[in-house]
């Protein structure tokens, strides 16, 4: 079962973006269907990426002078902050634990922060851009 659906909701026509995402929602799918014996290496894997896209959307904030840039990035912190704690519980073998973060808060998560924050950064940059062109 899928979490997540890879649906056009998550296109923000930003192909950085658009493939983060893509990638985002592609391991959490893999994540919550993984057996015990895979959980652990996925978590870090998804834990991985998600460090990866958001220090590349921290990098276009800063290049593009994002109004709300110490919003966004505090969320990004705390996203990142909960993923260690999560982390240390996972490899402590309490998978459970990590099964319900994954499940239960992630795809919400996601898909709020796709819909409001990645989308008005998606808009600042786009204006930005054709103000310049």
């Amino acid at each position: 079962m899928l979490a997540m659906e890879q649906a056009d909701l998550y296109l923000l026509d930003y192909q950085q973006l658009d493939n983060d995402h893509a990638e985002f929602i592609n391991t959490l799918n893999r994540l919550i269907a993984a057996d015990d014996s895979q959980f652990a290496s996925l978590f870090e894997q998804l834990m991985h990426h998600t460090q990866q896209h958001f220090d590349r959307e921290n990098a276009l904030m800063d290049e593009y002078n994002f109004p709300a840039t110490g919003e966004h990035k505090g969320e990004h912190q705390r996203v990142l902050g909960e993923f260690t704690q999560f982390k240390k519980r996972v490899d402590k073998g309490l998978i459970a634990f990590g099964r319900a973060y994954v499940k239960e808060n992630l795809p919400a998560w996601f898909d709020l922060h796709v819909k409001t924050m990645d989308s008005a950064l998606v808009a600042h940059i786009k204006t930005r851009i054709a103000a310049q062109g």
